[in-house]
């Protein structure tokens, strides 16, 4: 039989790998420029499945083609280029103890011993001398997660792959918790504000809380930490219209509360409550390593419980914090396995252990990096005029479509902010941006504006006039 070329079938691997969920084969040749014919196409098919470099799941048509869901992925610079790769794993790697903590927690609640919130467990942390994470982890780490660049304000990183990071950590985050969004219907929900069929309020409304917590944290990168105004902020945008008392969202907890599954006891007395989190937050801010202040995020909020739910929401996007601030690669949790981060917390909750969710944190991350190293390259290296004024063009593009402009009054609008915001030699190029900003605008890329769905439905039907 004649050899396939390594060229196409990476061409249909690498547009498989876009979609977790799985393609079946004429989404796949419908993604392929040109599309190859019906034939050819499943002989490639065959020859990656065999080598099992995807996988198919049901037959027909029905059949269904994905990447292995649990390839470890790495990343290497070369000449400051990000290359990737991906070797095929069965489960996240687990330690000798990560599998210890797993078997124990799998046991039936009955045979497993109550434990409550044990104080000593934060008590004894003491920021840069006690260490989660190993100094050769550690190492790897920041390999791994610094994409190569130049120093930059705080956050550049992430504004440059926020269009896919909104996507991909709503819907991991989201996923972990339950939520039966497909990446498409949450990559439509995000860019076109389509809510997908047959699908729970809740469901939509989860995934379009981690929307704006995730903006929040971008957005205001220089001004975030692990502090009040930030962590209980986070939590507000995260349980924003979820729960019962719509006081609830960025208050600390004052009842008791129960994990489904689990015979932990969180703490009660909220005098309690609110001076372990303070002192959580004392301890992280002072932690120097951003992997492992991310890492203590994951360990102590959940543990803690300092709200009245999605508290496991808000410490997988406080473990992003440090990232944003740093410029590091962040962690978008992409295709963790549920059961496996549910046990990973469970041995924190009920041991007071960190060995599994270690390994689960240091997997994740491999993947997040890999796969944010190959978005930011196929971005190329970003304007540094517009990454300057990133925030006039943000709200100049705003204010045009919240205010209905037209065309003469949007040019208008521009001019007079240039003069207004724009020091005099820069004036000209940046009305010329914005204005091509304003032509490009489209259903598929409003979103980063922090424009809602209706408010650029309105102004579209006056601008084509």
């Amino acid at each position: 039989m004649k050899r396939i070329p390594e060229e196409e079938l990476q061409a249909v691997e690498e547009v498989v790998q876009q979609h977790p969920e799985g393609m079946t084969a004429r989404q796949i040749a419908e993604a392929l420029d040109p599309a190859p014919p019906r034939r050819t196409l499943q002989y490639r098919l065959k020859s990656l499945v065999d080598d099992k470099r995807l996988l198919m799941e049901s037959s027909g048509r029905w059949a269904r083609y994905r990447v292995p869901r649990n390839a470890d992925v790495s990343v290497q610079f070369v000449s400051g280029l990000p290359r990737v790769s991906i070797q095929v794993e069965a489960l996240p790697p687990l330690s000798e103890s990560g599998q210890e903590i797993r078997e124990h927690v799998r046991k039936p609640t009955l045979s497993r011993e109550p434990a409550g919130y044990d104080r000593e467990f934060l008590d004894s942390y003491r920021p840069n001398e006690t260490f989660y994470l190993s100094p050769e982890e550690r190492t790897q780490l920041w390999q791994i997660g610094k994409p190569g660049t130049v120093e930059q304000p705080a956050g550049t990183y992430a504004r440059q792959i926020l269009n896919r990071l909104l996507i991909d950590l709503s819907w991991n985050s989201s996923r972990l918790e339950g939520n039966t969004y497909s990446l498409l219907d949450t990559q439509r929900l995000i860019e076109a504000g389509e809510e997908a069929e047959g699908k729970d309020a809740l469901e939509t409304q989860m995934i379009l809380n981690h929307k704006e917590a995730i903006g929040f944290l971008v957005d205001g990168a220089a001004d975030i930490g692990f502090d009040r105004y930030t962590v209980r902020n986070l939590h507000a945008a995260l349980a924003d219209n979820l729960l019962p008392d719509p006081e609830a969202p960025g208050r600390l907890r004052h009842r008791s509360v129960a994990i489904g599954g689990s015979v932990f006891h969180p703490l009660d007395a909220p005098q309690l409550v609110e001076e372990c989190f303070d002192l959580i937050l004392a301890r992280g801010s002072a932690i120097e390593d951003p992997f492992e202040q991310a890492f203590f995020a994951m360990v102590h909020l959940p543990y803690l419980q300092p709200f009245d739910d999605v508290n496991k929401r808000v410490s997988r996007l406080a473990a992003n914090i440090p990232l944003i601030r740093a410029n590091l690669s962040p962690l978008s949790f992409e295709e963790v396995p549920r059961d496996l981060y549910t046990e990973a917390i469970l041995g924190v909750y009920e041991l007071q252990r960190t060995e599994l969710l270690r390994d689960v944190f240091l997997w994740a991350y491999r993947r997040s990096a890999a796969r944010y190293a190959a978005v930011r390259q196929s971005l190329g290296e970003p304007d540094p005029f517009r990454m300057r004024h990133r925030t006039a063009l943000r709200e100049v593009v705003a204010e045009i479509v919240r205010g209905k402009m037209d065309k003469r009054q949007a040019a208008a609008h521009v001019a007079e902010a240039a003069r207004g915001r724009i020091d005099e030699p820069e004036r000209e190029r940046f009305r010329e941006i914005a204005e091509r900003e304003l032509v490009s605008l489209h259903e598929g890329n409003f979103a980063r504006y922090r424009i809602a769905p209706a408010e650029f439905e309105a102004w579209q039907a006056i601008w084509r006039q």
